[in-house]
């Protein structure tokens, strides 16, 4: 994955989860969540802030990573921010992840 897409991944927050966001710090370390009962989505992974659901990494991304996740025996963190204005006006996204670093590998 190109560098400036791993370091710009978008999370889905939708109503239920907005609030939420608007109470996070500008940049905060989040933990990765795969969920694999997700009726929904199969290869959802939850984005968590404190122990609370804050959205879902990007269906587009997810779906590379979901397995691995999964797979490995510790929580995934990653670095996160609160979107700025551009972001905002480009996507609509209210928080972008950095994958970068991660300890697991996407699926090709």
């Amino acid at each position: 994955m190109p560098d400036s897409i791993a370091r710009r991944v978008p999370v889905v927050a939708g109503l239920a989860y907005a609030e939420r966001v608007h109470h996070l710090a500008s940049s905060l370390t989040v933990t990765l969540q795969a969920e694999k009962d997700n009726r929904y989505f199969p290869h959802a992974i939850a984005v968590l802030a404190g122990g609370e659901k804050v959205g879902y990494v990007a269906p587009e991304v997810a779906r590379r990573y979901h397995a691995a996740m999964l797979a490995y025996p510790a929580p995934v963190t990653c670095p996160a921010r609160r979107a700025t204005a551009a972001d905002l006006a480009f996507s609509g996204v209210e928080l972008v992840l950095d994958f970068s670093a991660l300890p697991v590998e996407p699926a090709p």
